[in-house]
């Protein structure tokens, strides 16, 4: 038997019916998975069951798109390790960092059963003291531990929620082109976490200038994903019930105080996790076969969006 937590029967009725999940071919599909690993020389990579029974799910099962999810996963994170992982758990400027709770995954997923939600303030962190690659290394780290202990992340996806309150021209120009390619590659090509949907609130006139210029560099895929509700909760509701919002949106997930106190205990308590995951990666010396994807050339140069007039 795989050696991963029993989902309850509404999240395995969701798995089987929605991601091609067959429990009795769970065990045959990971030893697979494992063997391939082993005969990839390039590549290290966990091969704990948990860890990959998340990748099949989030591939719907078919062992093809885990590899090549698996691969990319681990290729973005070697070569750019500053946007997608944390190099030093124990570092002051992380913690620092953290406590601010830009990103504030809530404890009840929606509807209580369904995606997990994620609360991001935009506009929380001082972008004179604080680097947006810095902003994201956290971001993607923790959005790691979801494929290790978040079942409802893992079989639904996540909800994300961009509260752009305080959100300013200097936050803007942090969010280059070459930063969006980055953020929108690991989420489409190589996290096998569903994205459900981006629904922006309280977004302002900075944020207005630069929506267009941000679209034009996604996938159209994750443009469809994306709802603008400005100050108006009333739409924000009819996706998101107001109950499973923080406090101050009238919700019943808790102050920003809490859910900041929140992601620290988790953090706290898996940063050994996280520590380890230093342990895997690529070496694109060892890699056979077809040659790896050269993102340098793909994300292209940084650019900026300098050019707007933000009177």
């Amino acid at each position: 038997m795989p050696s991963i937590r029993v989902l309850d029967d509404a999240l395995q009725r969701v798995a089987i019916e929605q991601l091609n999940e067959q429990p009795a071919r769970l065990a045959a599909d990971l030893e697979a998975l494992r063997t391939w690993i082993k005969q990839q020389p390039h590549l290290r990579a966990r091969t704990d069951d948990q860890f990959l029974v998340a990748f099949l799910r989030g591939c719907k099962h078919s062992l093809e798109k885990v590899k090549c999810k698996l691969d990319k996963f681990y290729t973005l994170r070697t070569q750019f390790p500053e946007f997608y992982t944390i190099r030093d758990v124990d570092s002051q400027r992380l913690h620092e960092l953290l406590r601010l709770g830009v990103g504030l995954w809530l404890p009840q997923p929606l509807h209580g059963n369904g995606p997990r939600i994620i609360y991001v303030r935009t506009g929380c962190y001082a972008p004179d003291q604080y680097r947006f690659e810095e902003i994201m290394g956290l971001s993607h780290a923790l959005s790691s531990l979801s494929l290790q202990y978040d079942d409802y992340a893992v079989v639904h996806g996540y909800v994300t929620l961009l509260d752009f309150s305080d959100y300013s021209a200097a936050h803007l120009l942090q969010m280059t082109p070459s930063v969006l390619k980055k953020m929108a590659v690991f989420a489409e090509q190589a996290m096998p976490v569903r994205d459900k949907g981006r629904h922006m609130i309280h977004t302002n006139a900075v944020f207005e200038k630069g929506f267009n210029l941000m679209k034009s560099v996604l996938p159209a895929k994750q443009r469809e994903r994306i709802s603008v509700h400005g100050s108006n909760l009333d739409s924000l509701y009819a996706h998101i019930p107001q109950q499973y919002l923080p406090s101050h949106l009238g919700g019943q997930q808790g102050s920003i105080e809490q859910l900041k106190q929140l992601n620290w205990q988790t953090f706290l308590e898996r940063r050994d996790y996280l520590r380890a995951e230093l342990n895997y990666g690529v070496d694109e010396q060892l890699r056979t076969g077809d040659k790896p994807i050269d993102y340098n050339s793909a994300f292209g140069v940084e650019g900026s969006f300098r050019l707007l007039n933000f009177d």
